[in-house]
């Protein structure tokens, strides 16, 4: 595209000011507005319809993350946040941002902000969707493009190739931990807990979305919030009220619930 029609939202007049000197040393950055509140902000995105928005946490009366919640929905822009405090950065991209910036602002931080932008819109602008669509067909089954037309023809059903490791994010760090060694994983909300080789990693995942990552013969859900390994499970313990509780090698005990039992039970049949 073009230019990136960008919306600046912070209540301080110098900290909008400063970002938009910074950001026009962007030729493709076309700043199409200013608001110096959430409220004004949720005025003009309709009217602006900005690709992307520069958005402070902290202001009075209604903050970034309460600007984010009030606009989610499909034409909803690419998001940025802003923010002096680093702990917000978790709950930042909980809400889908993109990415944060800190301040005081740094350049190096704010270019690197910018490039995920670009990548995002860029793949938003893509008009050969059918080829995109085979590419991530042919990453899922292992077949190239040329194999996915025959198949799609012949009508024949796709067997999924389930990842040997997965990837988990930390800050700038992107830790590959192996399949195999996943023992169980317990939700926190939107975050998952991976316990794998005796040590706990946390990745910003849904658990339905890890579930899609895994190959279903070798991990299943014992409880709303628990995902365990099979091949990890060394005993099943009944327990009072019908419950059962799963035993994995190494003696970690996890609480099994009714409604699974039977889903699970055939694999140990």
């Amino acid at each position: 595209m073009d230019s990136i029609a960008t919306l600046i939202v912070d209540d301080e007049v110098l900290a909008r000011r400063g970002l938009k000197l910074r950001l026009e040393k962007h030729e493709d950055v076309n700043i199409v507005g200013q608001c110096a509140n959430g409220r004004e902000a949720l005025a003009a995105i309709p009217d602006l319809c900005p690709d992307l928005v520069f958005l402070d946490i902290q202001m009075p009366g209604m903050d970034g993350f309460d600007v984010v919640r009030q606009l989610q929905g499909d034409g909803m822009p690419l998001v940025v946040f802003a923010t002096a405090f680093d702990q917000y950065a978790i709950k930042a991209f909980d809400v889908h941002a993109v990415d944060y910036i800190l301040k005081p602002l740094d350049q190096a931080y704010l270019d690197r902000a910018l490039q995920r932008v670009r990548r995002q819109l860029a793949q938003k602008s893509d008009a050969n969707d059918k080829q995109r669509l085979l590419e991530v067909i042919s990453d899922i089954t292992g077949k190239v493009p040329a194999e996915m037309d025959e198949w799609l023809a012949e009508g024949t059903e796709l067997s999924p190739k389930y990842p040997d490791k997965i990837a988990i994010k930390d800050g700038g760090d992107i830790t590959l931990v192996p399949i195999a060694e996943i023992e169980w994983v317990d939700a926190a909300g939107d975050y998952m807990c991976i316990h794998a080789a005796g040590q706990i990693h946390i990745m910003r995942i849904t658990m339905k979305q890890l579930e899609v990552q895994l190959d279903p013969s070798l991990f299943q859900r014992v409880h709303r919030s628990t995902l365990i390994n099979l091949n990890r499970v060394e005993k099943i313990c009944s327990h009072i009220n019908g419950e059962y509780h799963l035993i994995l090698k190494g003696g970690t005990r996890l609480k099994m619930s009714r409604s699974y039992k039977d889903k699970i039970q055939r694999f140990f049949d």
